[in-house]
């Protein structure tokens, strides 16, 4: 995988720590790794620890592992996995032979808890799941250790072995490593690692009825795999004195390094997967791949570049301390992306239809159209032109003001790669008042371009021709809450769900060239934005467009007055 974008890599702090590693010998190779839970879909967060983990592997001729943390059977699914390994590969990051699975060490994990035992640094709890939480007091005062803590180690064997046997029910026995209950790190007051759990996994079937927590899991996994760098989000910074417990208590085959970052958060969307999973139930958004959500297959299906997530990932940077990211700047990379590669057609949204009484009712024409004016090897199209067209009605104004460079009675204006024509008249439905249709005049010395006598016209307008545009469904999506920061101030989040999130436009006229565009494809609509073909409710002859973002670029200005100010 490469990028087209060749800014030099950013310093920050974790390269710094693998480059230190490198240089001084205490690693020959960097070995990463992505370790999903198989509970649901990934998201725009996701995505940042994605491009970190295997962008920086990748930068240091290393290797990144993709292993999925499925150690709780009554969350996950294969449908997750296949979906999880989709959108991965889909950023642009590839595992090759290093495909890996918590459930592939579980008889590993058994033998480590067992030599836990051995040492007397496990024992096997009846308290129930509230009197542990009771038992474990609070940030400011010492937990009380559990009246099965001293049990000998070989009433521990002997229990441990009967719970991987099934012989006790969920809940009524669990294994807890022995550290300290009056340590100040809650995670240190002898936690649970192995939990009695009678269901089904999706790759081991019934032959486990007790799986490891993740703090014993996570670390472990880490080790049986060489890894070399264990990156995690800043919330298990407080998790990792356990890591590093666990590993100095028994004999792994190395002692990864956990270094904690400032996960994603985002103005305008919530990354909660409790919020997500409510935006779903309630029936907010369609489903997880809705184009406004901000699950990784919901920015596929609305037409976001794996190249624009990179970039954008690239720079927002890695920081220790948690901030909120402007989404502008999110919009800002798929634009900037789409502008160098989406193809333009024409499409009229709200269509206008025009007259032109002085062409000849039956004469069509083809003119040339630019494909992509940033990049000339795109090349150029025939668009059709007949007597009758649409133009977008907000292009008219029965009562112009002053500037206003568009269609207005008695003013001329350029139909995009056309004429120039001049409104004559107007036509309007005699019920409502509405203008249905306008009546105009072409000259047709001015094809392409061409002003043979030099007169000024300043207002150009697209248009598509009446007699050969289709008819389709274009989606015009938006950002899906209306406030920076849903549920602040303790509200509820839905309260800030933008009720214009999605307005679907039927009737819309698009260039012919567009009835065979294929699901999943990127278009700029000229002077309308850039739209993605549908990747679900699309058919043969029938495409579907939903809006990725508009044209205007509100964080190229906020760049620039940035800059200004620095």
């Amino acid at each position: 995988m490469a990028d087209n974008n060749s800014t030099p890599k950013p310093s920050n702090f974790i390269r710094d720590i693998i480059i230190r590693d490198l240089e001084s010998g205490k690693h020959d190779t960097v070995i990463t790794r992505f370790p999903p839970e198989p509970n649901g879909f990934l998201h725009i967060g996701h995505a940042k620890s994605i491009c970190l983990n295997f962008g920086l592997a990748q930068e240091f001729n290393g290797r990144c592992h993709l292993r999925f943390d499925d150690t709780n059977p009554t969350k996950e699914a294969k449908e997750y996995v296949d979906a999880i390994m989709e959108d991965v590969s889909w950023l642009g990051y590839q595992w090759g032979e290093h495909l890996y699975y918590a459930s592939d060490y579980f008889e590993k994990f058994y033998e480590y808890a067992v030599q836990l035992i051995e040492k007397g640094k496990a024992f096997v709890c009846d308290l129930t799941p509230e009197e542990i939480r009771e038992y474990r007091g609070t940030l400011t005062e010492p937990g009380k250790e559990s009246p099965y803590r001293e049990r000998s180690v070989q009433e521990n064997l002997d229990l441990f072995r009967r719970m991987r046997a099934g012989e006790f029910r969920e809940g009524e026995r669990v294994l807890r490593a022995k550290i300290d209950m009056s340590s100040g790190n809650l995670n240190m007051r002898d936690p649970v690692i192995y939990r009695i759990m009678h269901v089904p996994h999706h790759r081991t079937g019934d032959k486990w009825c007790i799986y490891p927590m993740y703090d014993f899991a996570h670390c472990l996994s880490d080790a049986i795999e060489g890894i070399t760098h264990s990156i995690c989000t800043l919330e298990f910074e407080d998790h990792r004195p356990l890591y590093d417990w666990f590993l100095d208590q028994l004999k792994t085959p190395c002692h990864p390094q956990q270094i904690e970052f400032a996960r994603l958060n985002l103005s305008y969307t919530v990354l909660s997967k409790r919020k997500l999973i409510q935006l779903v139930d309630q029936g907010v958004v369609d489903g997880w791949d809705d184009p406004r959500m901000p699950t990784i297959s919901g920015i596929r299906r609305r037409g976001f570049p794996p190249s624009a997530i990179r970039e954008f990932c690239h720079r927002i940077g890695v920081a220790k301390k948690d901030s909120v990211v402007d989404v502008a700047l999110l919009e800002h990379c798929v634009r900037d992306e789409l502008n160098r590669t989406a193809p333009r057609r024409l499409a009229v949204l709200n269509p206008l239809k025009v007259v032109i009484e002085n062409y000849p009712e039956e004469q069509e024409e083809e003119l040339d159209a630019v494909n992509n004016p940033e990049d000339p090897s795109y090349g150029t199209r025939k668009i059709p032109f007949c007597r009758e067209i649409f133009i977008e009605r907000t292009d008219f104004m029965e009562n112009p003001p002053k500037k206003f460079y568009r269609m207005a009675v008695g003013q001329e204006v350029r139909l995009r790669y056309a004429y120039i024509v001049t409104c004559t008249d107007l036509i309007k439905d005699p019920e409502t008042g509405e203008v249905v249709e306008l009546r105009c005049k072409y000259d047709p010395e001015t094809r392409g371009g061409n002003t043979p006598d030099g007169r000024r016209v300043r207002g150009t307008i697209h248009w598509v021709s009446a007699r050969h545009g289709f008819n389709a469904e274009v989606r015009l999506y938006d950002r899906l809450f209306k406030d920076p920061n849903p549920g602040k101030g303790g509200q509820d989040f839905m309260d800030s769900i933008n009720p214009d999130s999605l307005e679907i436009k039927k009737g819309c006229i698009l260039e012919p060239s567009l009835m065979d565009a294929e699901p999943g494809s990127i278009w700029q609509f000229e002077r309308q934005g850039y739209f993605c073909v549908d990747t679900r409710y699309s058919a043969p002859g029938r495409p579907v467009f939903n809006r990725s973002v508009q044209l205007r670029d509100s964080w190229a200005k906020i760049e620039k007055r940035l800059k200004q100010k620095g």
